[in-house]
């Protein structure tokens, strides 16, 4: 739709018209019978308008109760009561959005939501060049440039374009996603809405949350649990930016901040826009929206944290980089995090953690003490991402951990299956 809304701009700037035409006539070969009478008329000092090429641009959502009379026209028994004027008079012809998109360009967004019967009375639009209108024997030889859109039919599964239609399509393009990661991010970022106006705090959004976004959305194209065929739109970048920025401007308006940045735990309000946009393969259903959802988001962040820190699983050469705060954490160390602490609070606790914040200085160069505690942050995250440390998800916060005492933690200490005594005389064996 965004690319059909762009055509006008290779029409004429002006065009006359035969002013107080329906159907847009030309001066020198009109078409309806108001302009033949025009012209017949006044001759040479016919009326004229000039129309931008703006106006000359229509489109109609096809729905299933559109129908010829929308498209193409009727009789109009008012304009015959109040003109007294017979049904057999051209004059009372009430004409559809078609005949009102003469010397212009007219779009169906849609297309196989259109029934059937209606898609045959396009035929004689896209053959013919022309329309009839019901009771009249007579045609209107139209200059109007038809574009529709559509999905995927077996995404939609709501309709079908009739093939003698397909046929009288001169061109089919189809479109593609964003081919480069960088594209992929200029595209949100034009999409999205980021600057939310006067008075809204300034949420600051480093670098590589966009790619972690656009990263969302590329692994959603290869899951096993997304049902390729229905796709993955831009939307959902656009959709997932918009609430993470929506999750860093709360923040900051609980904490009377006028500006913030992203973080990492902001990714879990990123969740909703997953769900609401990708269909799931039935072995995605099983393992659950949400799951499928934080499973994209973590595979993001492991493919873009490689792009920018050494891989931790490898032991011979990344592990070291990460081995201060490994102990850490094998020490028996935890670190909360609350989605709504302020910059003050939220720098203090990671600044808790020994040897983090020279991994971000010696690997990366973030441009303010807020990014660089994003970036700290990403690193945790990342750490988890490789089964490296434990993560305890609240409804507001993230609690990282010693990977194998989260293990534990999960178990429940009131579990019947274990008794105090169950252990009893095992210092005898």
């Amino acid at each position: 739709s965004r690319l059909i809304r762009t055509l006008p701009a290779l029409l004429d700037e002006f065009v006359p018209i035969l002013k107080g035409s329906e159907t847009n006539d030309d001066p020198f070969a009109p078409i309806s019978r108001f302009g033949r009478d025009l012209v017949a008329e006044a001759g040479d000092e016919a009326p004229i308008a000039w129309m931008h090429r703006t106006e000359r641009y229509a489109e109609k959502l096809a729905t299933p109760d559109t129908t010829m009379a929308d498209l193409i026209g009727d009789i109009d028994p008012i304009k015959a009561a109040t003109s007294r004027l017979s049904y057999a008079d051209e004059r009372v012809i009430h004409f559809g959005i078609i005949p009102r998109s003469n010397r212009g360009i007219f779009a169906i967004n849609e297309l196989p939501d259109l029934q059937p019967r209606i898609q045959v009375g396009l035929l004689n639009v896209m053959e013919e060049q022309d329309v009839q209108i019901r009771g009249f024997n007579i045609r209107f030889p139209l200059d109007v440039m038809l574009i529709f859109s559509a999905n995927p039919e077996d995404y939609t599964n709501r309709g079908s374009i009739i093939t003698p239609l397909k046929d009288r399509i001169d061109s089919q393009i189809i479109t593609h996603y964003p081919r480069t990661m960088e594209t992929g991010i200029t595209i949100t970022r034009q999409e999205a809405w980021e600057q939310r106006g006067p008075g809204a705090p300034e949420v600051r959004i480093p670098f590589f949350f966009r790619e972690i976004v656009e990263q969302i959305a590329r692994e959603a194209r290869n899951s096993e649990y997304v049902d390729q065929r229905s796709g993955v739109s831009v939307r959902v970048t656009r959709a997932a930016m918009e609430d993470l920025v929506s999750s860093a401007e709360r923040r900051a308006l609980i904490n009377g901040e006028d500006s913030t940045t992203s973080r990492v735990i902001d990714l879990a309000d990123v969740e909703p826009a997953i769900t609401g946009k990708v269909e799931l393969v039935y072995e995605g259903e099983q393992e659950g929206a949400q799951n499928v959802a934080r499973l994209l988001t973590g595979r993001a962040i492991n493919a873009i944290f490689s792009e920018y820190f050494p891989d931790p699983t490898d032991k011979k050469t990344g592990r070291a980089t990460y081995q201060a705060v490994l102990d850490w954490f094998a020490a028996g160390n935890t670190l909360a995090i609350q989605r709504e602490w302020s910059f003050s609070q939220y720098a203090a606790a990671l600044d808790s953690v020994p040897g983090l914040g020279s991994i971000v200085n010696e690997h990366s160069k973030p441009s303010d003490p807020s990014e660089k505690a994003s970036m700290m942050e990403f690193v945790l995250e990342a750490l988890h991402g490789h089964s490296l440390i434990g993560k305890d998800i609240a409804e507001s916060s993230s609690t990282y951990s010693d990977m194998v005492g989260s293990m534990l933690s999960s178990f429940d200490v009131d579990d019947d299956d274990f008794e105090s005594d169950d252990f009893a005389g095992l210092s005898g064996l």
